[in-house]
């Protein structure tokens, strides 16, 4: 008999016949893994509400012979109260958690992004920060993990340094004028995207700066092409980028 007990963020959950659910983890240890959480969806049910979307928990689990995990107990690790009362917080959240939960290997174990992710969660969490870039910043971090991070200092195809009027997922990043394709880049976007990438990311988080929908935008571009399918929850934080 596996047994896991790990801490986990809740990514997804399904109804499962008349009072279960099935729970999609993203545990620091073990990577994805999905979780029958029987009769959770009685009133007298022990797990009640801790396997909510975006709840941080510690988790015991036991394997069964297929590919799910059954939950044993669950505890708040961090029930994140600020996030939950605000609908921007809420939305951004489940934007980021559905940028994992598209990550498409599920054995990925990664303690930094685990670690990441927590601290976005517990950004969104806080009234210091504000909710609209936070998607965006966590996804350039998960394509910078991956190691598809978007060239942002110079042009993606010839190398030139600029000035770059132009940003296309599927050709690296930012584009000159002679090689520009995709969607148009504003300077105070790229501006955006350079301090998120630079190490500002914090003061970026505190305002909403010039360019930040344009921001949301294209991050939300570069990652449906890099994951190779639509994220519904992160669409809804990010205005569509005009086409040149």
């Amino acid at each position: 008999m596996r047994e896991i007990d790990d801490d986990a963020v809740v990514l997804r959950t399904y109804t499962s016949g008349e009072a279960d659910r099935v729970v999609v983890l993203w545990t620091r240890g073990h990577g994805k893994v999905r979780v029958i959480a029987k009769g959770v969806r009685k009133p007298s049910s022990r797990l009640g509400g801790t396997l909510e979307v975006l709840g941080y928990v510690r988790v015991n689990l036991v394997k069964t012979r297929g590919e799910f995990y059954v939950a044993r107990h669950v505890s708040h690790l961090e029930r994140f109260v600020t996030l939950r009362s605000s609908y921007e917080r809420i939305t951004a959240g489940f934007a980021v958690v559905e940028m994992v939960d598209a990550i498409p290997v599920d054995d990925v174990v990664d303690d930094a992004l685990f670690e990441v992710l927590v601290r976005v969660l517990g950004a969104l969490d806080t009234l210091d920060y504000e909710p609209t870039l936070v998607p965006a910043s966590f996804g350039l971090r998960l394509l910078e993990f991956d190691g598809s991070a978007p060239v942002l200092d110079g042009c993606a195809n010839c190398a030139r340094e600029g000035p770059l009027v132009a940003f296309d997922a599927a050709s690296g990043g930012a584009l000159c004028a002679t090689c520009r394709s995709g969607s148009p880049l504003s300077a105070e976007a790229l501006g955006v995207m350079r301090r998120i990438v630079g190490g500002d990311l914090a003061g970026v988080l505190r305002e909403t700066p010039a360019g930040a929908g344009e921001v949301s935008a294209l991050v939300h571009q570069a990652l449906e092409v890099h994951l190779g399918r639509r994220l519904r929850a992160s669409r809804s934080t990010a205005p569509l980028a005009p086409r040149p």
